[in-house]
């Protein structure tokens, strides 16, 4: 994924909707950045903001937590929002949870919740 700063972006099943709601809030900022997203939130977001530069990925149980966990070790990947649900089990935890030490490993900026990418986003620089 050659020039330019990329925000990764995921959201578990029961956050998909705020997340669409969070690209459609922030049009303007992540009009900036290339985003990757696993698969149905990248559809999600595109449904929501159809003018963004998103590549889906594969849906997360099915590999595109770890696709964007090897962009991560890339360093093709500069910051992580990823909207996650403490209260529904996932089959697919162990990738999620390799994908969040991928993150601190590599140092980039990630947020788990809607409050914390709030936080977040103005700090980007595109």
């Amino acid at each position: 994924m050659a020039g330019g700063k990329c925000l990764a972006l995921i959201a578990h099943d029961q956050k998909k909707d705020d997340m669409a709601a969070f690209a459609r809030a922030n049009r303007d900022i992540l009009s900036r950045w290339k985003i990757v997203a696993t698969g149905t939130t990248g559809g999600r977001v595109l449904d929501a903001v159809p003018d963004l530069n998103v590549t889906r990925l594969k849906s997360g149980p099915l590999g595109g937590d770890q696709q964007i966990g090897a962009l991560i070790s890339t360093g093709e990947v500069d910051a992580l929002i990823f909207f996650v649900d403490p209260l529904t089990p996932m089959p697919h935890d162990v990738d999620v949870k390799a994908l969040m030490r991928l993150a601190i490993v590599y140092d980039i900026p990630m947020a788990l919740n809607h409050a914390t990418a709030i936080k977040l986003l103005p700090t980007l620089k595109a």
